[in-house]
């Protein structure tokens, strides 16, 4: 794995037609870069001198009930370097010491927390335990919060910090190479892709009925320990998210809309009767598309060979499922919004069979390939769909994906999608790994730092593949020379 920074990097993206396409690191005027989103995001726009600071940015919003200073969130991303007993490292304090050093005034669940041992996504994933103290690993890192704001002075300024709960379903991997899968359904391209998959029996009904419980219980730890919500995982191919796409299941889950949101209306119904003043968010993979593989001759994404219609997806058009269909997403914003369900993080895909979609990158994981489109693309699909859940209702907060992959040009671009009122936050996951500091930075110095920006080399995604901790390696110096966990 390549740490030495970009010009090491030797994979291009790729547009359409297959010709390379500007990195928005390697643009250097506003009219370059206008050019090229116009003709990426046609009906999205931009603005020329952002007020940063001074601008949308920065503007004041009262979510449940807490009056927020900024427009800034961090998102929620899965660790690698907690105990085998679920608990944080030191490493994973530090990140949420940075997290709360940011100044963000929305910081979405920090990272993905199992609510049982056997639904981690990895080994090293932080979980409630049998054999930890989980009231102490919630307070800690709540605490590493509070300790990173103090550091950056804003103990005084209101914030919002919840916890994503998570299990992880068909990409279950507690113990060290000892992947357990309990897929929601039959999926037959992840099969193809992943053969544990299909010689493991799906999760069964009643199995889904007791994890309502431990869902409530986690919550309940998150309120205790002063969280002020939780947010109830349906995105990126997790458990929630494969039931939402589960139209050849059988039974009270599958099927309808009806039956196939049932299990996170349930949720919803469980927190709330357990925990009465706490919120409930919903990171939702809000579109889909089939899984892709790398064109053996070229390396460029492509769908695999499947049929139609395409049964097995949330948000996609089943007969043409390379296209978004927002009804079911709407329709389910709606039905929890009538649960009192307001805060909404609104991704795409999943990181496993389409990261092109969920993570807009110039260089592609190492278990990727090379992005099918210019990723500029990508970024304008996902705040499409932050819009479309954001007009599905009344009442409702909602953060945007994908800000990221912009760079330098990230205020250019959110400052025009908040004033129209298309998101109400703009999220950030890999660019506090590689700049803690930049809301805080953008917001009081009216600066970005070009040095300490994500160049989207996916390295943070990559290392875990290698046996490595969670961390930004080119960039922060205290990943550089690590050898494993």
């Amino acid at each position: 794995m390549s740490t030495n920074g970009e010009d090491n990097k030797a994979s291009p993206s790729v547009s359409p037609g297959g010709s390379p396409s500007v990195s928005p690191g390697k643009v250097r005027t506003f009219t370059q870069f206008a050019a090229q989103w116009a003709q990426a995001a046609p009906e999205r726009s931009l603005v020329e001198h952002p007020q940063l600071g001074a601008g949308p940015l920065a503007q004041s919003i009262t979510v449940e009930g807490k009056q927020l200073p900024n427009r800034f969130a961090i998102h929620p991303m899965e660790g690698w370097d907690g105990t085998e007993q679920g608990a944080p490292s030191e490493w994973t304090l530090r990140r949420w010491e940075h997290f709360g050093r940011s100044g963000a005034a929305l910081i979405w669940g920090g990272e993905a927390f199992a609510v049982v041992p056997e639904g981690r996504a990895n080994p090293r994933q932080l979980c409630r335990h049998p054999q930890t103290d989980n009231a102490a690993t919630l307070a800690k890192l709540r605490a590493a919060v509070l300790k990173g704001r103090a550091q950056a002075g804003f103990t005084d300024q209101p914030f919002l910090l919840g916890l994503q709960l998570t299990h992880s379903g068909r990409f279950s991997v507690p113990l060290p190479g000892a992947p357990a899968p309990k897929p929601a359904q039959r999926n037959p391209l992840l099969e193809q892709r992943y053969p544990h998959h299909a010689t493991a029996a799906l999760i069964s009904d009643a199995e889904l009925e007791d994890l309502i419980g431990a869902y409530a219980a986690t919550a309940k730890l998150a309120w205790n320990a002063g969280f002020d919500f939780v947010d109830l995982k349906a995105c990126h191919g997790y458990l929630v998210h494969d039931l939402l796409g589960a139209h050849t299941r059988s039974g009270p889950f599958g099927g309808s809309f009806n039956n196939r949101t049932r299990f996170l209306r349930m949720l919803v119904e469980a927190v709330r009767a357990e925990c009465m003043g706490l919120g409930i968010g919903v990171r939702l993979s809000a579109f889909d598309c089939v899984p892709h593989e790398a064109d053996p001759a070229t390396g460029i994404g492509r769908p695999m060979q499947h049929e139609l219609p395409w049964r097995h997806s949330f948000g996609v058009n089943q007969q043409h499922p390379e296209r978004a269909d927002f009804s079911e997403p709407r329709e389910l914003v709606r039905a929890l919004e009538r649960m009192d369900v307001r805060l909404w993080n609104v991704s795409a895909g999943s990181p496993y069979w389409c990261p092109h979609v969920q993570r807009p990158a110039t260089f592609p994981p190492s278990d990727g390939y090379l992005p099918p489109r210019d990723p500029l693309c990508e970024v304008a699909a996902l705040f499409a769909a932050a819009e479309a859940v954001r007009s599905a209702a009344t009442g409702i907060t909602v953060v945007s994906t994908g800000a990221t992959y912009l760079q330098e040009w990230l205020p250019h671009v959110v400052e025009a999608e908040i004033a129209r009122g298309a998101t109400d936050f703009v999220g950030l996951g890999r660019m506090v790994l590689s700049d803690p500091d930049y809301p805080r930075r953008l917001l009081q110095e009216n600066r970005i730092d070009r040095r300490l920006l994500c160049r989207t080399f996916s390295e943070c995604t990559s290392a875990p593949r290698a046996g490595l901790i969670s961390g930004c390696y080119p960039l922060d110096p205290d990943y550089k020379n690590l050898q494993g966990p």
